[in-house]
């Protein structure tokens, strides 16, 4: 599946591309050159420690880089009364009679634990291009779902600390 990322996204990627190869990279080359140097491979923790964070870094590197070759850029703009992206949505879920707040975020920024919601997720699909006051169906899977209410929409709140997720 493509990712759908912003802008924003793609240029937060690229620097952190940037960063990994100009600085990660170098401190993981010299790490394993330190360890090596230490004598016998086979018992020196310390080497395949070092080795372990260069492909680890080497391996980010490589996601990110496809992540970026088969994105599909959004816009990350929308009507003055509808719920867009970098949106912060109050919704009202009417079985619990409960009231939540959530940033709609693409989904590498993601994080429940936040209440930063993906576009991707059920109430982040359910809730995109809705206006305040709509009643929207949240569709969690072929027979189940529940309604919520679009209470309050802040547009276009300020992502540049958001982070890009890591897997």
């Amino acid at each position: 599946m493509r990712e759908r990322l912003t802008e924003n996204d793609v240029k937060k990627i690229q620097a952190e591309i940037e960063h990994r190869k100009l600085v990660v990279r170098k401190e993981a080359i010299e790490a394993v050159k330190e360890a090596r140097a230490q004598g016998d491979l086979s018992e020196n923790f310390e080497y395949y420690a070092a080795k372990r964070d260069k492909n680890k870094n080497e391996g980010r590197i490589h996601y990110l880089e496809k992540m970026l070759k088969t994105a599909e850029i959004v816009q990350d703009s929308s009507k003055a009364d509808e719920v867009g992206i970098n949106n912060e949505v109050e919704v009202y879920f009417e079985d619990d009679d409960e009231t939540e707040t959530y940033k709609i975020v693409t989904s590498i920024r993601g994080n429940s634990l936040n209440n930063y919601i993906s576009i991707e997720s059920p109430i982040g699909r359910a809730v995109m291009g809705h206006k305040k006051g709509d009643r929207v169906y949240v569709k969690v899977s072929e027979s189940n779902g529940y309604y919520v209410v679009i209470k309050n929409i802040i547009k276009n709140i300020d992502d540049s600390n958001d982070t890009i997720r890591e897997y």
